[in-house]
C-alpha cells in the first residue's frame, strides 16, 4: 500500500462515502484523533489517527499552505 501523507487542510475521500451522499471530506484537526469535515453537510467527525489511516482512500487535494 503506498505511504498517505496527509496534512491539515487536504481535501480527501474516505473508503465509504457519509450518509448524505459526498465523499469528500476537509482535515480539520490533527493530533492523536483526526478530524474531518464532510464538504456536503458540514458535519465533522473525530477518528484516532490509527483507524483514520486504515479508512483513508485517496488525497484529493493537497492543502494551499503545504
Amino acid at each position: 500500500m503506498t505511504d498517505k501523507e496527509f496534512a491539515l487542510g487536504d481535501v480527501v475521500e474516505m473508503k465509504k462515502q457519509h450518509p448524505c451522499g459526498e465523499n469528500r471530506w476537509k482535515i480539520i484537526r490533527m493530533g492523536m484523533d483526526v478530524r474531518i469535515k464532510c464538504l456536503g453537510c458540514q458535519h465533522s467527525v473525530m477518528l484516532p489517527r490509527k483507524e483514520f489511516t486504515k479508512k483513508l482512500k485517496r488525497i484529493l487535494e493537497k492543502a494551499p499552505n503545504s
